[in-house]
């Protein structure tokens, strides 16, 4: 049996998938914490040791994400658009339409049946379009990120933002605070933001059912919930969402090795 691995840093979270035989066989997530090579030496010795693997045991590395030039023991990197292709479409064989929710940027982009990208765009550099926009609100708000969507579900009286901005809208959440806003309701008003920001860029790229989400953002079901209202569409919604450009790349390493 010949194993192989995918390593995703992102520039918030890094992720590692050890694959054999076209199959999972274990996975991990860990904050990237700025240094990418200890992130990627890390996340990597985790992943094989919870498969019990040593780093001479995988067989072939492919890396991405935005510190994939740091992982020093990868044989190849890929782009981050082209392992999601992949990684998507092995979850998920109707998709055809990708949303991923990153640290850094959103991106909104069409495959083929093979996982192949045919079109693309990315949220402009702003937080606002990216889940480092609800980890900025999170922190004002002094709330857990991972509960932000559940608290968020609460809301029975959504706020209203007069921007796209996240640098605005984190005074304006503080501002909100002081008149007496609940929290709930700021978080619903900041997804219904960050929804329309994201079904402006669906309907530039032409979303084509079916669509899938992926990336941090995926585990926020408030800002899922969102975009499904703002879509009009159920989205497809992996078990594991951060891990699906890992997932990507260790299919592509397989591919390698079976050659």
């Amino acid at each position: 049996m010949i194993y192989v691995a995918g390593i995703d840093i992102g520039s918030a979270f890094s992720k590692a998938v050890v694959m054999a035989e076209n199959k999972v066989i274990s996975y991990y997530v860990i904050l990237s914490a700025g240094d990418y090579r200890l992130a990627a030496d890390e996340v990597a010795g985790k992943a094989r040791g919870k498969a019990k693997l040593s780093l001479a045991d995988i067989g072939y590395t492919v890396a991405t994400g935005y510190g994939a030039a740091s992982v020093s023991f990868a044989a190849e990197v890929v782009s981050d658009i082209s392992a999601d292709g992949r990684g998507v479409i092995y979850l998920f064989p109707s998709a055809r339409t990708v949303i991923d929710i990153g640290g850094q940027f959103t991106k909104v982009f069409k495959i083929d049946e093979r996982g192949r990208p045919t079109a693309f765009l990315l949220s402009e550099k702003c937080a606002a379009g990216s889940g480092r926009f609800l980890q900025i609100i999170a922190r004002v708000l002094q709330v857990e990120l991972k509960d932000i969507g559940k608290l968020s579900l609460k809301s029975k009286k959504k706020v209203d933002f007069n921007t796209g901005c996240a640098v605005f809208a984190e005074s304006e959440a503080i501002s909100r605070i002081a008149e007496g806003a609940l929290k709930e309701d700021i978080l619903a008003g900041l997804h219904r933001t960050l929804a329309a920001k994201i079904e402006t860029m669906a309907e530039r790229v032409g979303i084509e059912p079916d669509c899938a989400l992926i990336g941090g953002g995926a585990k926020d079901i408030g800002l899922v919930k969102s975009i499904e209202e703002r879509l009009g569409r159920r989205l497809l919604l992996s078990e594991e969402p951060q891990i699906v450009a890992a997932l990507g790349a260790a299919l592509i390493a397989g591919e390698k090795v079976s050659h």
